[in-house]
């Protein structure tokens, strides 16, 4: 698929093809080259939210009980995914499905923009080891950078930096070469090893439960449907 950007105008475009009966959702996404969950996201949007739903600039903030609201109608059975979407004017399923994840999980949903508890804006110094534990503590929690930020009293820019440096980079791109080195080859192979290791054990497990909670709320749909 290509991930050039639609404009306003072709997205109202296409949504009224869709509306007006002239196109099916399949022919819609093959002119303009998106998947057709893309269009579903188009269409859905706009029946929420009018075109307004594609000049909002910036990311949408939904507050606390929204988000709450949300969950406990559809795990109420109020409707499914793209239901509460439109009737909540919720951008995006995958948001849906992240503030289920949470609920599920007994984490707190929290209004947009606001992070519940303090986190620290200042870094402070980290050994290469701290790193490792960091990111394998975020990757492991859903890349919730505040959470990690918290656990590990580092700033919110250091849990994100950190992450966003192994997932481009691995291990090595870790490794804080300011400064003196004792050697180059200072990081055995071994102690290199154990620390992919680490790291690849969160991201498979990471994964292992992403796809399970997906499967779940596929079952849920498909039951009501």
């Amino acid at each position: 698929m290509s991930k050039r950007k639609i404009s306003t105008e072709d997205k109202l475009y296409a949504v009224n093809l869709y509306l007006d009966g002239k196109e099916s959702q399949c022919r819609i996404a093959s002119m303009f080259d998106v998947s057709k969950a893309s269009v579903q996201q188009w269409i859905r949007n706009y029946e929420s939210m009018g075109s307004n739903a594609f000049t909002l600039k910036g990311n949408k903030k939904y507050s606390k009980e929204l988000k709450q609201q949300a969950v406990l109608d559809y795990l109420a059975g109020r409707g499914s995914q793209d239901d509460i979407c439109k009737k909540y004017g919720i951008r995006s399923k995958a948001k849906l499905q992240i503030w289920i994840k949470k609920y599920n999980g007994h984490e707190e949903l929290k209004s947009s923009g606001t992070g519940g508890s303090t986190i620290m804006t200042k870094g402070r110094k980290t050994t290469f080891e701290e790193r490792i534990e960091i990111v394998q503590y975020c990757i492991a929690h859903d890349y919730n950078y505040a959470k990690t930020a918290e656990q590990y009293q580092v700033s919110y820019q250091q849990a994100r930096n950190y992450t966003m440096k192994y997932k481009a980079g691995g291990v090595e791109a870790l490794r804080d070469n300011r400064g003196k080195r004792k050697s180059p080859n200072e990081m055995s192979e071994l102690e290199k090893l154990r620390a992919e290791v680490k790291i690849l054990r969160a991201e498979k497990e990471h994964a292992e439960m992403e796809a399970s909670f997906l499967k779940k709320l596929e079952e849920i749909e498909r039951r009501r449907g």
